[in-house]
């Protein structure tokens, strides 16, 4: 007998007026993998993200978190249930220190502490484990892009979630300050931790996923090994273009 899914999608869509967003997405996540969402701008990946973690109803299908029905619960259930999520525009709360700003997620998450001195305590253990040791004190708004990128992920992982989305969590980086955002993932995934990237970054998911899911006008275009799909003619006509090949052959 198989395992349940962490999270599993099923018919899942989203019209805004005239315009369907996302239609009859269906797939599943196992436990402790890392899945890597694709796509042209526009295809429907942060929609995507918003119909699973409640920040947008879906118009049709249904949201699974572990075999429980979550479809259109509100954020806080679905953070209840163990889902965290980074926001590709960074949302830190402006009138709160750094350290504060990951304490609220101790505070309120499904396992949390209702215990300030603890909940700032553990804060500083989060910001240590995402490379923002020593930043507590700062306002986030002077904080570096690569910084403020970190706090978003400090700020879902205080939550101690099961499933963690992470949206474009890399836009922005240069090169040296992807790869320990990545190494935070693979450390996050031995950890047991299920994991959504949504990225534009060819390399890094390559680099950390399991799976790769391809999403194109708003509807699954293939998903598979990331090797396999990467290569895959429709993927590189819809989204990758032949630059990206001609570049892979000539590293290879």
């Amino acid at each position: 007998m198989s395992a349940v899914p962490v999270l599993e999608t099923r018919g899942l869509g989203r019209r805004f007026g005239g315009l369907q967003a996302v239609s009859d997405v269906s797939f599943s996540v196992p436990a402790g993998q890392v899945l890597g969402v694709i796509g042209p701008n526009g295809a429907g990946k942060s929609t995507f993200i918003n119909l699973v973690t409640g920040h947008t109803k879906p118009s049709e299908g249904r949201v699974l978190i572990d075999g429980k029905d979550l479809t259109g619960a509100r954020p806080w259930v679905i953070a209840q249930a163990g889902v965290a999520r980074t926001f590709q525009i960074v949302k830190p709360f402006r009138g709160m220190s750094v350290r504060e700003n990951v304490a609220v997620g101790i505070l309120y998450g499904s396992n949390g502490t209702n215990v300030m001195s603890k909940a700032l305590k553990a804060a500083e253990e989060v910001l240590e484990e995402v490379g923002m040791a020593g930043l507590g004190d700062r306002p986030p708004g002077e904080l570096s892009v690569a910084d403020a990128r970190r706090l978003e992920f400090a700020k879902a992982l205080a939550l101690r979630p099961r499933l963690l989305l992470l949206d474009e969590v890399m836009a922005g980086l240069r090169h040296t300050e992807i790869e320990p955002s990545l190494e935070l993932i693979r450390k996050l995934k031995a950890r047991g931790i299920t994991i959504i990237v949504v990225e534009h970054v060819m390399k890094a998911i390559l680099a950390v996923s399991d799976q790769v899911l391809v999403l194109h006008q708003g509807k699954v275009l293939t998903s598979g090994d990331p090797r396999d799909v990467l290569s895959d003619p429709r993927v590189i006509e819809a989204y990758l273009g032949h630059r990206y090949v001609k570049r892979r052959e000539g590293e290879s």
